[in-house]
Parts: structure tokens; sequence; C-alpha cells
């Protein structure tokens, strides 16, 4: 015998639908849930047995068919920020480098290290040599914002025309004594950094090398006494001919 279908009695009353209004408590009434006479038949959540995995027939989803999370609401096409290294040739005037400059903080472009020299004496050139961050967009279009400035003669992206070689100079007072100044020493001797001056208590080192390679002599020497840092930004220049 098939047992009878019912509604399941709804847990608001009379004085819940008044206070819930009409319309609102006759769409609750139109959808409770279907309930029969069998308790066997009751509608509750059937709970698989430990260390069985629950049915996911229904919902036709294949296990192991995807291994990202439906709450992961990052953009897979978001373009990344990436670091580039700027080699512009301009007139070495007064003022250049400040229109250099003000075309990044106008825009809000950052800089991450800044370097500049004059290259040659004769023709009056300088060379800066600009590290700055931004989507590939931005830094296109940094690039043909440079170039449209009167003094620049050249500008190169040595991050995409091909190997460069980059180098970058640093001080590091470190303050300690005991075993943090012996540690000191010994670090600096693996990093190959110069002691260019000393007291009892103080050391100055001199390193020279990529900026990753200077950040982590910086992160190493913290914990043993590092009081000041003095860098001198990065010089870049294209491999080869």
């Amino acid at each position: 015998m098939t047992p009878a279908i019912r509604r399941c009695p709804t847990p608001f009353g009379v004085e819940e639908g008044i206070f819930l209004g009409l319309s609102t408590f006759r769409v609750l009434q139109a959808h409770r849930p279907l309930c029969t006479n069998d308790p066997a038949e009751l509608t509750q959540p059937k709970i698989p047995p430990e260390g069985k995995e629950p049915d996911m027939s229904a919902l036709k989803i294949k296990k192991g068919s995807t291994s990202h999370s439906a709450y992961d609401l990052r953009d897979p096409n978001a373009e990344v920020i990436e670091s580039h290294t700027l080699a512009v040739l301009v007139d070495n005037e007064a003022g250049v480098l400040a229109r250099v400059i003000g075309l990044f903080s106008g825009r809000g472009y950052n800089i991450d290290s800044l370097t500049v020299a004059e290259v040659d004496h004769k023709g009056h050139r300088s060379r800066i040599t600009v590290v700055t961050r931004g989507t590939p967009a931005v830094i296109e279009q940094i690039k043909a914002q440079l170039g449209r400035l009167v003094p620049v003669h050249e500008v190169h992206d040595l991050t995409v025309e091909g190997p460069a070689v980059e180098r970058e100079l640093a001080l590091f007072k470190v303050v300690g004594t005991g075993e943090k100044r012996i540690e000191a020493l010994r670090l600096a001797e693996i990093f190959r950094a110069n002691v260019v001056d000393s007291t009892l208590e103080s050391f100055v080192f001199e390193i020279t090398g990529t900026p990753e390679k200077i950040d982590a002599f910086a992160d190493l020497m913290r914990p043993l006494g590092l009081a000041d840092v003095a860098r001198t930004g990065v010089a870049a220049l294209a491999r080869g001919a």
C-alpha cells in the first residue's frame, strides 16, 4: 500500500503569518516539503556511513574533474604585475631628471630604483636607469610617454630586449659584539662582502650584486644588528654586442 502523501506541518502559525505578511505566509505554506505517513520515508538528509563519500551522481559531477575551489573568485585572465628595467638616454641638461620623475609621479607610476649619471662628456648625454612595476600595458605606456619627451633620445626595455647584466652597490652598517660580530663576518665572507670600515662595536660592509642578492644579505644582517643601509640603485647593460 502506497503511503499517503501530505504536506509537512509548517513551523509558522497564524500569529507568525500575520507578522510575516499574508503573501509571504502563503508562499511558505505552498512550498512546504512533502512528507509521508511512513517514518522510514521522512525527508531527512541521508548521512553516508563513516569512511564513505557522499553520492554526487545527482549533481552530475565527476570525481576529480576539477581542482579549483568554488570560492576562488580571482580572475584567471587578470594581468600580472611585472618588474622592468628601463634604460633612458637623455641630454645632460638642467631639469631633465625632474621631467622624467614628473612623468612617473604625475601618472601614478611606481619607481623601485633610479640611477642617473653622465655617460658621454663630449656629447652631453646621460643615462637614466629606472626599475618600475606594472602590467604589460602600463609598461608599454610608460615607454611610449618617455619617448615623447624632447630631451629623450633612446628608451630601451632591458627586461624584454634580451639578457642584461644588473648590478647594485650597497653599504651596510652592522652594530654588535661577541657571537653576533663573528657571525656577521662569517656571512659577509659567504656573500663576498668587503669590510670598508671597522670599530670595536661595528662594521661597514660593501657588497655588489643583483638586487636579490643584496636583499638576501640585508635579511640575514637584521637579527645581527643591522643599523643602516645605503644603496646606489640598479645599473644595467644589455649582454652581447
